[in-house]
């Protein structure tokens, strides 16, 4: 499997997303502005923020900055941002315009329904409005983000259209046998949003043992095993130094024994927030 910084995915809707991504939870002001500055200078080419992260207008500045700054074209940077609540369709709407007035960026990538909170009626609202905002060319790709497989089942049972993307907690702790391969069946994309298991696992011995068979980091396996899995990972570090480690992940393959040993590690472990079996 031949993985670069440069590799991408190729979406259900034609668009395609970097595979490596970088994530920006519980980063605010400065320290925002700052990781994802370094971040695309060290070769990201995907941010991912949320209205729920209050760094919206960070992560835009940093990306036109940096664009600015190199001659970069906007386009070859993928901006995902999320909607916080799901509150009713002109909520939804208004919130998806404060979203793109605060990057500042002209469009959005990818926008997503944060989380499946609220109820079947809110959740299709905030969805028609999601879908609207594709077809004004506010937002170029639109999915879903912790919904479980009842909620994406609501949506192929409602005929609309389906998200390209599920954002979920996803790592070998955590490794979702049924939301996976609902989604792999729909053809809709699943990226991880604590690929790292919020650092809970490092020193777990079969973690470790691989990390001294590369001469890696624990981190680098885990990233490793998201994307030889076919996740798209969304590894985050406010450090200078971590940020370019965390792209260390090109010179080595996990075998698929491997794969299937990290696999075997699932505790259904929750490192945030799991409102996948909301009703």
């Amino acid at each position: 499997m031949v993985l670069s910084i440069d590799s991408k995915l190729k979406l259900r809707d034609g668009n395609e997303i970097p595979l490596m991504g970088f994530g920006t939870y519980e980063m605010e002001g400065k320290e925002a502005y700052n990781a994802v500055r370094w971040a695309l200078e060290a070769g990201y080419r995907h941010i991912d923020s949320a209205e729920w992260y209050y760094n919206e207008a960070e992560c835009g500045r940093a990306i036109r900055d940096f664009c600015a700054a190199t001659g970069t074209p906007r386009e070859a940077i993928f901006f995902t941002t999320k909607l916080m609540n799901n509150n009713g369709y002109s909520a939804a709407k208004q919130a998806l315009q404060t979203s793109l007035k605060k990057c500042g960026l002209d469009y959005i990538d990818l926008y997503l329904i944060h989380g499946p909170i609220g109820g079947p009626q809110r959740r299709a609202e905030s969805w028609r409005a999601a879908v609207e905002g594709k077809a004004e060319g506010l937002v170029r790709s639109i999915g879903v983000s912790n919904y479980g497989v009842k909620h994406l089942q609501e949506m192929v049972d409602a005929g609309v259209e389906l998200p390209v993307i599920n954002q979920i907690d996803l790592h070998p702790f955590m490794t979702r046998t049924d939301i996976v391969s609902f989604c792999k069946k729909h053809d809709i994309a699943l990226e991880a949003w604590a690929p790292l298991v919020r650092g809970l696992r490092f020193r777990h011995p079969k973690i470790v043992e691989l990390a001294k068979k590369y001469n890696k980091e624990p981190a680098h396996v885990l990233l490793r095993y998201s994307l030889q899995k076919g996740y798209i990972p969304l590894p985050k570090s406010s450090s200078k130094a971590r940020i370019q480690s965390n792209l260390q992940v090109y010179d080595f393959e996990l075998t698929d024994q491997e794969v299937a040993e990290l696999d075997a590690l699932d505790e259904y472990l929750v490192t945030d927030w799991d409102p996948t079996n909301a009703p």
